[in-house]
């Protein structure tokens, strides 16, 4: 719902733009292309740049300070404990084991730059001329979930060792 309600400016500023393109020696339309344009005012522009980096920064902030509170929190309790290693041994320790956890979220982080910055640069531009930003700006978006697989599995160590068993157990059951 909060999401929604960040939004619901969209629909109310969102306009049909229909180009049509003639035949020079019938002078009859032979193409209509039809664009959803958004023409915003001044103010909305500012709020619509200002979510859009709060749905960038957002996650990945909450990621990378769920992770290094993970890191972080299990060193000092086991410093707490295990005395004969100090608080940065054990710092370095955590690290090793869930360095993925801060790896991943930066890289989702740059995987969607590219998106954020066609989004922003996109302001009214001629449809007909301009086509090739739209449609990079379309795929660019799906590049971060394309690439889950390699953000969240590669890294780790945990996630690597699982899969390759499930790949394993996959092929056996094909091989019977």
């Amino acid at each position: 719902m909060a999401i929604i309600s960040t939004i619901i400016h969209e629909p109310l500023y969102r306009k049909v733009f229909v180009y049509q393109i003639k035949n020079r020696a019938t002078d009859k339309i032979t193409i209509d292309y039809a664009w959803c344009v958004t023409d915003y005012s001044h103010s909305v522009e500012k709020y619509n740049t200002a979510i859009l980096f709060i749905y960038l920064v957002g996650p990945f902030i909450a990621n990378l300070f769920s992770a290094l509170f993970i890191i972080f929190g299990n060193a000092y309790r086991r410093s707490l404990t295990q005395t004969q290693q100090t608080f940065l041994q054990h710092i370095r320790i955590q690290w090793k084991e869930h360095k993925q956890l801060v790896i991943s979220p930066i890289i989702l982080l740059i995987l969607s730059t590219p998106r954020l910055i066609i989004s922003l640069v996109s302001e009214c531009l001629n449809a007909s001329h301009n086509s090739w930003l739209y449609l990079s700006a379309y795929f660019i978006s799906f590049i971060p979930s394309i690439l889950m697989f390699a953000v969240f599995v590669a890294p780790s160590k945990v996630y690597r060792k699982t899969f390759k068993e499930s790949v394993r157990a996959w092929r056996q059951r094909i091989r019977r």
